[in-house]
């Protein structure tokens, strides 16, 4: 059965946020790395998405969207930011203290495995051949990436370890709020508002598990410091998160998560500059298969059949 072809008005609508949010996350890695020090990492989580919700919530104001959500919609915000919001930020700051910004930005590649998984469980979407090749080429570059990682520095490997090991507990975390919105329960409700209530209510988590786990607030008051949470609250979360997933419910949890293959590329780019990273032919290859393998899988047709 041939298939309808795709028209180029529909590509851009995928291609365009596709990209923006692979820019911007491919940035907020080492801004993350800026984060740490003085500010206690949940504090950290903390500021930024109180700062998104607030934007999320003005903004579904500001278009005229409802700002209030029934029960339902309360318990899937405070499930969707528990997840996406409080679990996969947490493990993610403090992977960045022990492992390169870089480095986590290439284990958090292995989304694309998790999201294709529970997708094809909960959503009932398949995986094409195309975009089955195009996951194990990609893979294969993700591999190459971190071997170069252990045999760049053997003797720091307890701490590589420990931190790949916070950075997949914050993959499966991810994972599981990207299928949450792929499902029926959150088209239900308009974005803006959901994702506003959702960052607030993990904020709150965040907080309370701040205080708990550190003691009262910590802030810094350094132009640095507070310049990069707005950059976080604002574009790495306000802006990408309703155009990350508004793809996602476009195309399915797996193809979305594409952009956690090609973002590891511009991490490795950023952290050559900050952070002293160094290239070899393994990261060359491996940055060169992940790029590959994204192409052809986003040129799959029917990912979801």
């Amino acid at each position: 059965m041939s298939s309808t072809p795709v028209p180029n008005s529909a590509r851009l609508a995928v291609l365009l946020p596709f990209a923006a949010v692979t820019l911007i996350w491919g940035s907020t890695w080492i801004v993350i790395t800026g984060q740490l020090g003085t500010v206690p990492p949940t504090w950290s989580v903390t500021y930024r998405f109180l700062i998104g919700g607030m934007a999320m919530l003005i903004w579904a104001a500001v278009t005229r969207q409802p700002l209030k959500l029934d029960a339902r919609g309360v318990g899937f915000a405070a499930l969707l930011g528990l997840f996406q919001f409080a679990l996969n930020f947490n493990f993610v700051y403090r992977a960045e203290g022990h492992v390169t910004s870089g480095l986590v930005a290439v284990v958090f590649a292995l989304l694309l495995v998790p999201n294709a998984v529970l997708a094809r469980i909960f959503l009932g979407q398949r995986l094409g051949r195309q975009l089955i090749i195009g996951s194990l080429i990609a893979m294969a570059g993700v591999a190459l990436l971190f071997l170069h990682e252990i045999r760049r520095d053997p003797a720091a490997s307890g701490e590589v370890y420990l931190g790949i090991g916070l950075t997949m507990l914050g993959v499966l975390s991810a994972s599981i709020a990207n299928v949450m919105q792929a499902g029926e329960t959150a088209k239900a409700y308009p974005m803006a508002t959901m994702l506003g209530w959702a960052m607030l209510l993990g904020a709150a988590m965040d907080g309370t598990f701040a205080w708990v786990t550190t003691g009262p607030p910590v802030f810094d008051p350094r132009p640095s410091y507070i310049a990069g949470v707005l950059y976080l609250g604002i574009l790495g979360s306000a802006v990408s998160f309703p155009l990350y997933f508004s793809v996602l419910r476009k195309i399915g949890p797996a193809k979305a998560a594409y952009s956690s293959v090609i973002i590891p590329v511009l991490a490795m780019l950023l952290s050559t500059v900050f952070e002293g990273y160094r290239w070899s032919w393994l990261a060359g290859a491996g940055a060169l298969l992940a790029g590959a393998g994204l192409v052809l899988a986003l040129r799959a047709r029917r990912p979801n059949r």
